[in-house]
């Protein structure tokens, strides 16, 4: 717990959490953008359970698994080929607001489904089963941002 020694002491604290706190924020978001965007990318390849309102991955279709092999490609591995749609999912951070997602119409398709394509969430998914632990991050890290203390957030 923090002390003060006088009302000037705790005015200079409050001072100090106004400059550092946008920054602090920004830091959260960009660990927190972070995460989520490496464990999008781990979905990729495997089959997921269901996540929360997101449902578990349906097994490939025949005719998509007969197409992977005739191209050379392992008979069952959802979602991966070549792996550039793993790397095309990316993170960026503006002002307050954190955004993961990708610039692949087929990351879109796979991600939320078509009228012919079972919806397999990476992003959502991952998101979901990333939220518990990153309330306590967020938790922690303000918690020492408010106490003076060093914010300690960091990247897995």
């Amino acid at each position: 717990m923090m002390e003060f020694s006088s009302l000037a002491a705790f005015g200079e604290h409050l001072i100090g959490l106004a400059v550092r706190g946008e920054i602090v924020e920004h830091e959260v978001l960009e660990v927190v953008c972070q995460e989520i965007e490496l464990r999008a990318k781990d979905k990729i390849g495997e089959y997921q359970q269901s996540s929360g309102p997101f449902a578990a991955w349906q097994p490939l279709a025949e005719m998509t698994v007969e197409d992977r092999v005739a191209k050379g490609y392992s008979p069952d591995e959802p979602l991966l080929r070549t792996g550039e749609m793993a790397q095309s999912i990316e993170h960026k951070v503006i002002g307050n607001t954190g955004h993961i997602g990708s610039d692949s119409d087929i990351a879109l398709w796979q991600e939320l489904g078509t009228d012919k394509i079972p919806a397999r969430s990476f992003l959502g998914g991952a998101a979901f089963e990333l939220e518990p632990t990153i309330r306590e991050e967020i938790g922690v890290t303000y918690f020492a941002y408010l106490s003076g203390g060093h914010t300690g957030i960091k990247a897995r």
